[in-house]
């Protein structure tokens, strides 16, 4: 299995286009800071032929494909497992200050879907691992384990924004009294049964609960959190951002984070702006693109995609 065999890269011509103008420099640096399974870099690495890049990933079983399907590009590449909050290190490990261009492919990779043993999907009956890095970390099912009745409905109500939060989480502690939670057709079920009947067409009851373990297990957002403003800070004048995010809680985070670097921080009233306050950035689209009919038809995750933009126009004060 390749990563071409089973991953098709989310607004892949609209990442290009708009990243272009600040990779077609002589000497550019890119970072894609998800690098996944490739597909997102390579095309970059094809279009832009004096392009480096600096992938990053925390799943090993994504590098070692993507290393594969990358390795034609020679010294081009330079591939580093870390977490995306690690984006300044992992940089000046690679002997680098600035770049010019970075992408933020947010959320569960194809790969991770699509692996059943990695216990992503709530549709397959798998061990409940969600660890993007398998070498470390709590599982999914140490959560449901060691977490008291309160944390859980804390991270089901926070990261899953979940209204049943609370049921979810009693049901959850009275079925773990019985035996372990170790699989995920047993939280599925445990799931179906205490979703109430009127709401048992309102959507997958595990939907919302599978995305709040996964983030509460890889620490998603606290990582995003970090990562963001350091890619900023990394970006030279004339540097490009894009970020695609899968669900509410992390586009609502890009948004406040690209809005800050784009507004003005002078004080009110103050008759003139001085340079000093002037926006270190610009949005290059306008709210958040979505993908096209013809793209969902295609590529059936690029759904829920959302995409923003930002280009560095001055350094800071």
């Amino acid at each position: 299995m390749t990563g071409s065999d089973i991953h098709t890269p989310v607004l892949l011509d609209r990442c290009v286009e708009l990243l272009a103008p600040a990779l077609e420099r002589p000497g550019a640096v890119f970072v894609d800071a998800t690098l996944g399974m490739g597909g997102h870099s390579e095309a970059f690495l094809e279009r832009f032929g004096d392009l480096r890049l600096i992938g990053l990933d925390r799943d090993t079983d994504a590098l070692r494909i993507a290393g594969e399907r990358l390795a034609r590009f020679g010294n081009r590449s330079t591939l580093l497992h870390t977490v995306y909050d690690g984006i300044g290190a992992a940089v000046a490990s690679a002997g680098v200050d600035r770049v010019d261009g970075i992408l933020f492919d947010l959320g569960v990779s194809s790969l991770q879907l699509d692996v059943a043993d990695r216990g992503f999907a709530y549709a397959q009956d798998a061990p409940l691992d969600m660890r993007m890095d398998q070498s470390r970390g709590m599982t999914a099912a140490d959560v449901l384990a060691a977490y008291g009745e309160g944390d859980l409905r804390r991270i089901f109500e926070r990261f899953g924004e979940e209204k049943l939060a609370g049921r979810y989480a009693r049901a959850i502690v009275a079925a773990r009294a019985e035996a372990p939670i170790e699989r995920s057709g047993r939280l599925v079920a445990i799931l179906t049964d205490a979703t109430p009947a009127a709401l048992s067409h309102a959507g997958h009851p595990a939907k919302r609960v599978f995305q709040a373990l996964r983030i509460e297990v890889n620490g998603e957002l606290a990582a995003l959190d970090r990562a963001l403003p350091a890619a900023l800070d990394l970006l030279r004048v004339g540097g490009r951002i894009v970020v695609l995010s899968y669900q509410s809680l992390e586009d609502r985070f890009v948004k406040r984070v690209l809005a800050a670097a784009t507004t003005s921080t002078a004080p009110a009233g103050l008759p003139v702006e001085l340079p000093e306050h002037a926006p270190r950035f610009r949005l290059l689209v306008k709210g958040a693109e979505l993908a096209d009919d013809d793209e969902r038809a295609r590529n059936p995750r690029a759904t829920p995609v959302r995409l923003r933009a930002a280009e560095r126009i001055r350094e800071a004060a």
